[in-house]
């Protein structure tokens, strides 16, 4: 049976569990469980990472621990029993490890490697913890260890900070606001500002020495030197080395390393070095020779320096060598290291090429304890320690040293009868009192051992040696009286086997007779004469004897003889127990000479400090002593001599020495009576304050009196204890009279800075440290009564810039700070001192920064107290508190906060920061303490309810502010959601008094707004988005506050419930806030205030009749709100849910459910922005979307501000994807709703306030400049003009001139300049997965340069890298649109140009028709062919059908977008005989072209005509032409097909056009083909005469003889460009101006290569492309073919149309269902070639290109661009491919004579013409199913010498063989728009009534706007270009004529339109007609 635990709580799975049984729960190893119940050997529980997901697990698997369990019963929580620390640990490491992760994923290299080690370094000390085995001190270390990389992991994932105390976390309940703002502060300033070190150590590491020069044992010497003061800072650091420079004791390290300790910061200077000094030991002369004698000397080496200030920026990890230099003579020796700090080089060189010292030298900073814990292996493995000469900054009273310095300075010594200078060595030795050496007392440094004897280094040959060697003698305390130093001096002969002689010595003794100690300075020591041993071995002897020469008498001769010689020493004693002083011996001595009593305390001020604290404790009782005996005659004296003792402890130096003072009155001050002496001087000197002049002495004493008290009263403990408590009253009174004396004089008022009121400052700032003596002796109340009275005494009224306010606040601070304060019994006494003195400071807003200090301690100790028993006590504190200083508090807080900061963070005034942020604890935690009757009470104060309404205003404002995000450090949270709690207390408890007070008639509108505001920003705080946080986080957030979102939430709406008719006051001001509430992704939260929005809108609809005020601020607010990140699609349908159900009852229903639609509508259009927007997003997306939300705001809701603000983004989204077409366009959006005029205009976006003209000005020159950089000439020009006569009205001619030069500029641009030619793509968007503006629509696209269809393929799958590409063209059915999921469909289409009138006309240059045939597109079409009936497998020509989509787009591209949406779609069918007319038009046509360009000589080569001549010539010969005649010739079809008679007709007046046209090509081609072609030329001549017999034509008919368009002077006819010379074939090269010709792109086989092409490619069939070049027939199409498709991709490529051949291979049958998408095939049908593709345009050696597969797969992207005209050769073929199609699918209209552009001809109508519908068989309807071919557009360009490019040939073909030469249709015709013409004859020109009006309206319509312009002072006619409106010469036509007859049974003669034919929109003009 199952039952609940009740200690086994808590537990850790020791292993995994795969939780297999029924209601198992699956356990890793580590994870942490909480244990419900248990039962037979299982428990029930959860993991505490995941507490919803509850089962069962063997108890064997857990590992429990000790827990505490808090709200035992459903909602228990559990916390192990563990050290914080551990639960920190592990907390904060399972957090880290998933931050980890993460930055692993977003490669930030660096932290994750540092994080894995500080995370392993965090594992490791955890075990240590848990062992338990580490000592006390051990621990603490460790724990700091682990706090500090927590906290710098915290930092570095930009985690919280964490407040703790001792190591341990704390809990922000348990501790008040102040408390724990000062620990988050603290933690802050110390990652912040880690304070400098005062003390540093200089750890230095001998390595080795490197000289050519060594084998000699070496010594080397190490110093801290002053370059400033030329005298050492240390003793000297001693290193033996051996011969090769290495230590001599490698394993012993602290005779190789040292610690220079104690430098001040003031030593980390330039002018500080290291000296190191290096002896030799050996021979007197370095290259002496070895002789036999085994005598040593101590011999100069060199010397190296090197400066600290070098180390303070070096990397201590690098070993320094420092350069060894040797002084050039011996005697500078003593000077050396002075020399090379002052770069003096004449007196020292290199010892050495490659000499050198290695060292390692590292400075350390902190006390010395610190670094014996943070450097424990340099303290455990050996270091000596050197100390600095003297004492350190701070004298430590524990410390023991005796050190006495010898320096051996120099000498003066005699020849001695010797011829040269002796050489010197001095032997020194330390004798005790009794004559014996002392051993191990002489040193020469730390590093080595003592020694018994010194020996010093000798000169060579120098009666004058100068040494300067340092020594140490530590000699003990006790030894030092009586001993003495003796100096022995030898001559060290380099003869006589090397014997040291001795001829002298010198002594010195230690201490003088009357206890003083040698003086520290320089000595001259007499140097004695003696003899080896002699006189040396009794000391006694020679101690009787003179030693100094400054102690000779000055009679005495007895020593003359040796005056001469002389030995100077200079001596520093460094001792904390002996002295020098001899006034201070005096004065402990006192008994023995009273009478000099008076003298030495007058000279104790004259002693130097350090003397005085030696000899604390003696001097001390001497004071006392001295004060027993004879308190009448020296009391005053002793006083000041203990003030000045007192304050000498003042002094930094010696503050350490306080604990020894205390520690004497404690133990050893013994004297009872001195109170009575101490109390009387005390009240003399004060009661002398007011009349004294001078204050400074008195100043002194007031500062003494700290320990002055501390002297009275325990002398009156002592007194009590020895008499039983006697005077016990008398004590008492003359306190009491003390204070009154002090109270007087406090109580005087001074203006200004008077001598008094520095006395009184003085006082103020001990009197504190007062308190807790006197409670030694005195009651709490009695002492509380003293200092309430004293401080109550001071002047109230002074002035604020008196000094004396500060110090009086100071002395608040402490006695707050204080234990007096602490006691509650005396708190209640000072409180209201304090809060009077608190209250008067912040009024006046005066020293906040000491408030702020007395307030936190205040507030600090109210919490403390709650937890105990005192709580009535507490409660009243706190009335007093709020009463006297809440209103003040908010005030302060409110002025702190509005004052202006500095610029720049850094700048910021620390003071108001700091002080900023303890007024805010301050308050918080006062809030926090108040409970109901603190607040009822509070509520009850005021007076009126303008003081409460002005308070309410005044505490939410200030709430406001503690909200803001730089009210704390951002990794403050902990701080943050305790501020959060109060102020949701708070508010809680003020609402009611807002309802109560300010409702109903009293209704104030103000304190509402600022409380419904506040909660509002409450609400929306960053630090309670718990939604941001780690789960872990979020637990136990919500575990300790809830969400207090919701709490807020809920109390906004029931505030909002409570205001009834007023809510309308709040309308529409709240919408936006209580939308932004909202919008916060919290369920409950969203639930409670969406219903606020229906009622806005019911009392909306009462007051107005409708909500439209509710509907502008919610669209308004949307925008910002969901850009800023706010909402998601959850929001979206609750907000469209939870209304909808609201409004179901109201009578309003109808229009509320229309505003809900719009705004859901809207949030659906915002959230993908939003999506889109995103970082790494495609441009092509965030400009849909920007397209889709902008036309949304301006059709949908017309929000005029924020449709230009969009235009502006979409703008700048086009400029950086450098669509500068586009962006022109959407720039003229705001252009058009701006006006001419001079109506003023705001500042708005970057525009500056002007007026609309030049706002409009400014948008044009814009605009031009940016359709210039798009190539868009054309549309500039119209702007230019626009601007011009602008600038004319205005007569400014300055900018027309400017303005007709860029005019004139675009037009040479036009001519001059190539343009690419863009494709075009059709995409279908399909599935629910799509953004909003994309799902289940169809747009087309403009691609970009270069771009070919699997490239925008690739890209549109790059874009959406979800989505599946269809491998189909058919329209998808309902389960794509309803699909969970992104399907692409992607294929190229053709674009159908609008404006005919330029392409129609003669003599036009290609330069300019491309722009009308790829501009202001609104219709795109695509063919597909298919089968009908049965296919005859002979002829499949004869069922070959097209089907053929037009699609019609909502705007013209291009526009403001790259892409639009499909608004249309149309389908018609083309039969077999239409399709047939319209290849052989086609071909026609590129033969045409290409026989012109060689005959202009536009090709530098022939071989395309070759080719192309070849490919017609072979297919017709082998059976292409055949076929037709076969398919459409024989009598069963021309019996079954009775109407299609004169499209039979039309196919053979093409047929005998082509064979006339293909025989002038062939004798184009004889006069320029070159001699190693002529074999092909013959072959092709006899190819051409079969195929013409295959015809039948003997003789080309009489209609193609005889018609007035036949070759005059054999040559095609030419435009008014050409020149005569160039007609014939036999021309000369007489070319005046260069044509570029198109380049054909296909191969030129006249039939079935390209049917079978298309059909090979749509199956996914090809073959080889090495076939292409052999020019051997296709065997899909017998002997037709002689083009060959390359093989296409299938995969995921657009649909093709077949191309080529009108017979299809038996394995080539069209499938519908399987057409594929290949790619960069165009779906144009093999019918109608491209024309105008950018590969048209390469240079005329290309245009033979006849074999070029249709999908090259190999093709690049430069393709397009026309290459220079340079070797063409076969294997280009290989890499040209298809373009883009330049034809439109239109309906086919048939041939139009030539007529000059004034005519009223029907071919101006064709702009308002549309297709119709039209049914499968053609006869069935007006409208013939033929479409022109693309090159329609391109006019007459195969007769053209024009010197821009010609347009396109290889696909350019149908429409110049179908239509006139002149006049090319490209739009559909409903039959009838053309009259009749008999067969040979041209109209001039044709006109009716009807045409006239037409005409007009269809101008070229303004191309640079989506929207054309209706304005009448826009819309003056547009002109044509000049060349465009002069009349067609009537040259000669060229070619055979183009048969023009027409159609009879389906065209009407008269000029009218069918009126079932939709015309084509008119554009708008302004955006504001959309």
């Amino acid at each position: 049976m199952w039952i609940p635990t009740e200690h086994e709580k808590y537990g850790v799975v020791l292993a995994s569990f795969r939780g297999t049984v029924q209601h198992g729960l699956p356990l890793e190893i580590g994870d942490t469980v909480q244990l419900l119940e248990k039962c037979e050997g299982w428990f029930r529980g959860f993991i505490l990472k995941n507490p919803n997901v509850k089962g069962i697990f063997p108890s064997s698997y857990i590992h429990l621990k000790n827990a505490h369990v808090k709200n035992k019963g459903q909602f228990e929580t559990v916390i192990p029993v563990e050290d914080s620390v551990i639960t920190e640990m592990t907390s904060t490491l399972r957090d880290w490890g998933a931050m980890w992760k993460q930055l692993y994923v977003k490669n930030e290299g660096d932290l994750f490697h540092r994080l894995w080690h500080v995370m392993n370094e965090i594992l490791d000390l955890r075990r240590q913890v848990l062992v338990g085995h580490l000592t006390h001190d051990r621990m603490r270390d460790v724990k700091q260890h682990i706090t500090a990389r927590l906290d710098w992991g915290n930092e570095q994932l930009g985690l919280d900070l964490v407040p703790r105390r001792e190591f341990s976390m704390v809990d922000p309940d348990e501790i008040s606001v102040t408390e724990l703002y000062r620990l988050m502060e603290h933690r802050h300033r110390k990652k912040e500002t880690p304070t400098p070190a005062s003390t540093h150590h200089l750890f230095v590491h001998m390595k080795s020495l490197t000289s050519a020069n060594l084998g000699e044992e070496l010594e080397v010497f190490f110093h801290i030197y002053d370059g400033r003061e030329n005298r050492p800072l240390s003793e000297r650091f001693f290193v033996k080395l051996n011969k090769s420079g290495l230590p001599k004791s490698p394993e012993k390290t602290e005779r190789q390393c040292t610690l220079f300790v104690d430098l001040g910061s003031s030593d980390l200077r330039k002018d500080v070095y290291i000296v190191v000094h290096i002896m030799r030991i050996g021979r007197m002369g370095a290259g002496e020779k070895k002789n036999l004698c085994s005598v040593q000397y101590r011999r100069p080496f060199g010397c190296a320096v090197i400066s600290i200030a070098d180390l303070l920026t070096a990397d201590s990890k690098d070993d320094h060598l420092l350069k060894v230099y040797a002084c050039n003579t011996e005697s500078e020796w003593y000077q050396i290291h002075e020399n090379i700090i002052r770069k003096a080089n004449s007196r020292y060189n290199l010892s050495g090429s490659n000499s050198g010292l290695s060292v390692a030298l590292q400075l350390l900073h902190g006390d010395i304890e610190q670094l014996r814990r943070e450097y424990m292996v340099l303290f455990t493995r050996g270091v000596s320690i050197t100390r600095k000469l003297g004492f350190s900054d701070v004298i430590m009273p524990g410390e023991m040293r005796n050190d006495l310095y010898i320096t051996l300075e120099k000498g003066e010594f005699e020849k001695g009868g010797k011829s040269v200078a002796r050489n010197v060595e001095i032997t020194v030795y330390v004798l005790d009192i009794d004559g014996q050496v002392m051993k191990s007392l002489v040193a020469a440094g730390s590093g080595e051992p003592g020694g018994d004897e010194y020996h010093s280094l000798v000169l060579y040959h120098n009666n004058s040696p100068r040494w300067a060697e340092q020594i140490k003698l530590p000699i003990p305390v006790d030894m030092f009286r009586g001993s003495h130093v003796r100096f022995e001096f030898r001559h060290c002969s380099t003869k006589d086997k090397g014997e040291k002689k001795l001829f002298g010595y010198s002594f010195v003794p230690l201490m003088q007779e009357d206890g003083r100690t040698l003086p520290d300075g320089t000595h001259e020591l007499i140097i004695h004469k003696c003899e080896e041993n002699s006189s040396l071995a009794d000391c006694s002897r020679y101690l009787k004897l003179p030693f100094s020469k400054a102690n000779l008498p000055s009679n005495n001769q007895t020593l003359t003889k040796g005056a001469k010689e002389s030995f100077w020493i200079t001596s520093f004693l460094c001792s904390t127990k002996l002295t020098q002083n001899g006034d201070m011996l005096d004065l402990l001595k006192w008994r023995a000479h009273p009478e000099r009593i008076n003298d030495s305390l007058s000279k104790l001020k004259e002693i130097d400090g350090s003397e005085i604290v030696k000899f604390l404790q003696d001097t001390l009782d001497t004071l006392f002593g001295i004060l027993d005996e004879s308190s009448q005659r020296y009391g005053l004296k002793v006083f000041d001599s203990l003030v000045h003792i007192i304050n000498l402890l003042q002094d930094s130096k010696f503050q350490h020495f306080k604990p020894v003072m205390d520690t004497y009155i404690e133990s050893h001050f013994a004297g009872a009576l001195s109170y009575r002496d101490l109390i009387k001087v005390l009240k003399w000197y004060v009661d002398r304050i007011v009349d004294a002049e001078h204050q400074d002495h008195i100043q002194q004493v007031l500062k003494a009196s700290e320990y002055i008290f501390k002297y009275i009263i325990q002398s009156r403990r002592l007194f009590s204890l020895a008499t039983g408590g006697q005077n016990e009253e008398e004590f008492r009174v003359c306190i009491h009279e003390l204070f009154m004396s002090i109270r007087f004089f406090l109580s005087q008022e001074n203006k200004g800075i008077s001598p008094v009121s520095q006395t009184q400052a003085v006082f103020l700032r001990t009197f504190p440290a007062v308190y807790g003596e006197l409670l030694k002796i005195f009651t709490v109340r009695e002492v509380a009564g003293f200092v309430r009275e004293t401080l109550g005494s001071l002047p109230t009224t002074v002035q604020a810039d008196c000094p004396l306010e500060a110090v009086k606040l100071q002395c608040i601070a402490k006695t707050a700070e204080g234990q007096l304060y602490i006691n509650p019994e005396s708190r209640c006494i000072l409180l209201p001192v304090v809060l009077r003195v608190l209250q008067a400071h912040m009024q006046e807003q005066r020293d906040l920064v000491m408030c702020a200090r007395i307030l936190t301690s205040m507030l600090s100790l109210i919490k403390k107290e709650e937890n105990g028993t005192t709580e009535p006590v507490v409660s009243e504190e706190v009335e007093l508190i709020v009463e006297s200083l809440l209103g003040v508090l908010l005030r302060t807080i409110l002025e702190i906060s509005n004052r202006p900061q500095p610029a720049g963070p850094a700048m910021r005034h620390i003071q108001f920061q700091d002080v900023t942020g303890e007024f805010v604890a301050c308050l918080l935690a006062l809030l926090r303490q108040m409970s109901d009757r603190h607040y009822q009470q509070l509520l009850q104060a005021f007076s009126s309810k303008d003081s409460l309404r002005d308070f309410l205003l005044q505490i939410f404002t200030v709430f406001r502010i503690l909200i803001r995000p730089e009210m704390f450090p951002k990794d403050w949270t902990v701080m943050r959601l305790v501020t959060n709690n109060v102020i949701i207390t708070t508010v809680l408890y003020l609402s009611d008094a807002l309802r109560k007070n300010f409702l109903n008639d009293k209704f104030d509108y103000k304190v509402w707004d600022s409380y419904f505001y506040l909660s509002v920003i409450f609400i929306n705080q960053p630090c309670l988005q718990l939604e941001s946080f780690s789960p872990s986080k979020r637990k136990k957030i919500l575990e300790k506050y809830g969400d207090m979102r919701v709490m807020m939430g809920c109390e906004i709406f029931s505030m909002w419930q409570n205001l009834g008719e007023h809510k309308l006051n709040f309308i529409p001001a709240m919408i936006g806030p209580f939308l932004e509430v909202t919008l916060v992704p919290q369920p409950d939260l969203r639930n409670v205030m969406i219903p606020i929005f229906h009622d806005m809108m019911d009392w909306e609809q009462r007051r107005s009749g409708n909500f439209k005020q509710v509907e502008a601020k919610l669209i308004d607010k949307l925008d910002s709100l969901m850009s800023e990140g706010k909402g998601d699609e959850t929001y979206r349908e609750l907000f469209n849910s939870i209304l909808l159900k609201k409004i179901e009852r109201e009578t309003w229903r109808e229009s509320g459910i229309s505003l809900i639609a719009t705004v859901t509508r809207l949030m659906e259009r915002l959230l993908d922005y939003r999506d889109c927007m995103k970082l790494g997003e495609v441009d092509g997306k965030k400009i849909g979307c920007t397209v889709s939300l902008l036309n949304f705001y301006k059709t949908e809701l017309n929000k005029e501000e924020m449709y230009i603000r969009y235009i502006h983004k979409l703008y700048d989204l086009h400029l950086k994807a450098q669509n500068y077409t586009e962006a022109s366009y959407t720039l003229l959006l705001y252009d058009e709703l701006l006006e001419w005029s001079e109506r003023p205009l705001r500042e708005f976006l970057n525009y500056p306030m002007q007026s609309e003209w030049q706002r409009k000005e400014y948008l044009h020159l814009t605009i031009v400049q940016n359709f210039d950089r798009g190539k868009c000439w054309e549309n500039g020009i119209i702007l230019c003009r626009e601007l011009a006569d602008q600038y004319e009205s205005y007569y400014d001619y300055r900018n027309l001139s400017k303005m007709r030069m860029m005019e004139a500029s675009l037009y040479d641009k036009i001519m001059d300049q190539q343009r690419l030619e863009p494709e075009f793509f059709r995409v279908g968007f399909y599935g629910k997965k799509f953004p909003f503006f994309l799902r289940n629509k169809e747009f087309v696209c403009r691609g970009h340069d270069y771009e070919r269809l699997e490239a925008f393929q690739q890209r549109m799958l790059n874009e959406f890298p979800h989505a599946i590409a269809m491998q189909h063209v058919n329209q998808p059915d309902q389960t794509i649109y309803q699909a969970d999921a992104q399907y692409l469909q992607i294929y190229a289409v053709t674009p159908i140009p609008e404006s005919q009138d330029v392409l129609q006309r003669d003599g036009v240059p290609d330069n300019i028709k491309s722009f009308y045939k790829f501009n202001h597109i609104w219709r795109f079409r695509y063919d597909r062919p298919f089968h009908k009936g049965t296919k005859d497998k002979e002829n499949e020509f004869k069922s070959l059908w097209v089907e053929r989509t037009t699609l019609t787009l909502v705007q013209s591209l291009p526009g403001i977008s790259r892409w639009f949406e499909v608004e249309k779609r149309e389908l018609v069918e083309v039969s077999p005989l239409e399709n047939a007319i319209e290849v052989i038009e086609n071909k026609n046509l590129q033969l045409r072209t290409l026989i012109t360009q060689c005959q202009s000589r536009q090709m530098q080569n022939i071989n395309p005509l070759t080719m192309c001549l070849n490919g017609v010539i072979d297919a017709a010969v082998n059976g292409g032409l055949a076929r037709y005649q076969e398919a459409f010739f024989v009598k069963d079809y021309v019996m079954n097909h009775p109407e299609d008679g004169e499209k039979i007709g039309r196919l053979r007046e093409l047929m005998f056009e082509q064979a006339h046209i293909l025989e002038y090509g062939l004798a184009v081609h004889e006069k320029f083909v070159p001699q190693d072609m002529r074999p092909l030329h013959k072959k092709l001549v006899d190819q051409f005469h079969l195929m013409k017999s295959s015809l039948g034509i003997q003789e080309f008919p009489a209609y193609v003889r005889a018609s007035p368009v036949h070759f005059t002077n054999g040559s095609p006819r030419t435009c008014r460009n050409s020149v005569p010379n160039i007609i014939s074939p036999d021309g000369g090269r007489g070319v005046t101006r260069r044509s570029y010709p198109a380049v054909n792109r296909y191969s030129s086989s006249s039939l079935s290569s390209q049917a079978s092409n298309e059909v090979s490619n749509i199956t996914g069939q090809s073959e080889s492309s090495d076939e292409v070049f052999n020019m051997q027939p296709s065997p899909s199409t017998s002997s037709l073919s002689s083009n060959h498709s390359a093989s296409p991709n299938v995969t995921s490529s657009a649909p093709s149309s077949a191309r080529g051949s009108p017979q299809m291979a038996e394995k080539h049958k069209h499938s519908r269902e399987n057409a594929c998408l290949s790619p960069r095939e165009r779906p144009v049908s093999a019918i109608f070639p491209n024309p105008m593709d950018p590969s048209q345009r390469g240079p005329p050696h290309q245009i033979g290109d006849t074999t070029l597969p249709r999908s090259d797969p190999n093709l690049s992207a430069p393709d397009k661009v026309r290459p220079t005209p340079s070797s063409w050769s076969l294997d280009s073929v290989k890499e040209r491919a298809p373009s883009f199609s330049d034809s439109v699918g239109k309906l086919l209209c048939p041939p139009v004579p030539p007529r000059p552009p004034y005519s009223g001809s029907s071919a101006k109508n064709m702009r308002s013409q549309s297709p119709v519908c039209a049914s499968r068989s053609p006869q069935k309807t007006t409208v013939p199913p033929f479409t022109p071919s693309p090159t329609e557009c391109q006019s007459a360009s195969l007769v053209s010498n024009s010197p821009v490019l010609s347009g396109s040939y290889s696909s350019g073909i149908s429409s110049l063989s179908r239509c006139s030469v002149s006049e090319a249709s490209g739009t559909e015709l409903p039959a009838g728009d053309h009259p009749s013409h008999p067969p040979g004859t041209l109209p001039n020109s044709v006109s009716s009534s009807s045409d006239e009006p037409i005409r007009r309206e269809n101008k070229t319509p303004p191309p640079y706007s989506v929207y054309e312009r209706n304005n009448p002072r826009n819309s003056r006619p547009v002109p044509l270009p000049h060349s465009l409106s002069i009349p067609p010469q009537t040259d000669p036509p060229a070619l055979p004529p183009k048969p023009h007859q027409l159609r009879t049974g389906s065209m009407k003669l008269d000029g009218t339109s069918d009126p079932r034919v939709p015309r084509p929109r008119p554009l708008p003009r302004k955006v504001s007609q959309l």
